[in-house]
């Protein structure tokens, strides 16, 4: 068993409500352990659970984002004892899955290398944004393996089957101009001007009711695995519980009253 590391997660909450879940393994390019992974869904459910974090954002130490799983560490057990490689496609699973249903923004903060399990982490967040130097994509198929953290169910859902196949069945790796043309990013910037354009982009996300964010979140996700009846009634039950909750009173009282709306939550 290889030895514990030292801080391989680093939790930063800013004063403004945002929250950055840092990757740190920069001499690894932040590859994925079994340590990295459980501290990092120990991270998610912190921020989870923390109300002063309005946004959650994911980035990587050393200007790169998640070079996928530490194969120095697995080739071994996953490779050879099926148990262990089903624990770890189960655990991955399990915690991209929480950062795809946080109640709060999420928005993966892509710079250099983000393949493999590292691909799997930026398509759970909610939002993209890039280096334009950034190289993103599946890539599992390069080494003859398989992703088992979303990119069957997520990746197609984003860009159609078509340019999924062409991610996972060639292995190749887009730019962060290229995610954005794809769909895959809302955004890039040059290296330099990446801090200001994520700077930018967490701004009005921050500034709204963290119950209704929840709310509307919650129905985005749902709407994509429900018919259109069921969606209906999705979107009334929710408009009905969103309408009554006190930040709603709070919304439209700011509004009449020509002043900032003082959130709560509820």
């Amino acid at each position: 068993m290889a030895a514990e590391e030292k801080d391989v997660i680093q939790y930063d909450l800013a004063d403004n409500g945002i929250c950055t879940i840092w990757l740190n393994r920069p001499h690894k390019r932040n590859c994925v352990s079994p340590q990295l992974l459980r501290e990092l869904e120990a991270a998610v459910d912190r921020a989870s659970a923390d109300d002063k974090a309005l946004a959650v954002v994911f980035r990587g130490r050393g200007n790169t984002f998640c070079s996928g799983a530490d194969l120095d560490q697995l080739v071994g057990p996953v490779l050879h004892e099926s148990s262990t490689s089903l624990q770890l496609a189960i655990d991955s699973a399990r915690t991209y899955d929480k950062i795809y249903n946080m109640k709060k923004p999420t928005i993966a903060a892509v710079e250099g290398y983000a393949v493999a399990g590292g691909f799997e982490l930026f398509i759970s967040c909610d939002f993209g944004l890039a280096s334009t130097e950034a190289k993103i994509g599946d890539f599992h198929i390069r080494r003859a393996l398989f992703g088992g953290a979303g990119p069957i169910y997520r990746l197609p859902r984003y860009i159609g089957m078509r340019k999924s196949k062409e991610l996972m069945l060639t292995g190749k790796l887009l730019t962060g101009q290229e995610c954005v043309d794809w769909g895959l990013c809302n955004d890039c910037a040059p290296p330099d001007e990446f801090d200001k354009m994520l700077e930018d982009f967490c701004a009005p996300l921050i500034d709204k009711s963290p119950f209704c964010m929840w709310m509307t979140k919650m129905a985005l996700n749902r709407g994509l695995d429900a018919d259109t009846d069921s969606l209906i009634t999705l979107e009334t039950m929710t408009c009905n519980v969103v309408h009554h909750s006190a930040d709603a009173k709070e919304g439209v009282a700011a509004f009449l009253e020509k002043r900032d709306p003082n959130w709560t939550g509820k």
